[in-house]
């Protein structure tokens, strides 16, 4: 089984992070941005990061594509997409990168909803929520590429049992 933890928005927390991959052995570790810790902070060094629109270090990518085991993920933060309002120019974006995953924030809304052939996945926040009171991050698993589960965790480390997504790309 193949996993991805994938967090958003923790603006300046640290030991969160810490206890997030005490938690969860994953293959991989995503941060959408909005961190606002320096680019090497130690509580990153294991994150794929990119930069939010709070993240003010140069060091930051604005996105990143990744490529494991059968899926291709595209991140980025969202707000140079204009995710506030549309999923539009993302998609636009991680199709020309020939990504099916496409990780993001900014919104602190979390929720994953495949459109076409991508799987959305915005972890929501684990310092401002919105639209629920739980400080949230995703894990997407899988064993065959083609089906993929996200399951949602509370910063405490239990899961959201109405945010489990079974879908097939």
């Amino acid at each position: 089984m193949t996993s991805v933890l994938i967090t958003s928005d923790s603006h300046g927390l640290t030991k969160e992070l810490e206890e997030m991959k005490e938690k969860h052995a994953a293959d991989l570790y995503i941060h959408c941005g909005d961190s606002e810790l320096d680019f090497d902070a130690e509580q990153l060094s294991a994150f794929y990061k990119v930069a939010g629109n709070c993240d003010f270090d140069s060091l930051y990518p604005e996105q990143e594509v990744i490529d494991l085991h059968g899926l291709r993920f595209f991140v980025t933060h969202g707000h140079l997409h204009q995710v506030k309002s549309s999923l539009t120019n993302l998609s636009y974006a991680a199709e020309e990168q020939g990504a099916n995953i496409v990780c993001f924030g900014h919104t602190h809304i979390a929720g994953a909803e495949k459109i076409g052939h991508q799987l959305f996945i915005n972890p929501g926040s684990i310092r401002m929520p919105r639209n629920r009171v739980e400080k949230t991050y995703a894990i997407l698993s899988w064993e065959e590429a083609n089906d993929v589960q996200v399951d949602f965790y509370t910063l405490k480390g239990g899961k959201v049992e109405d945010m489990t997504y079974h879908i097939s790309l």
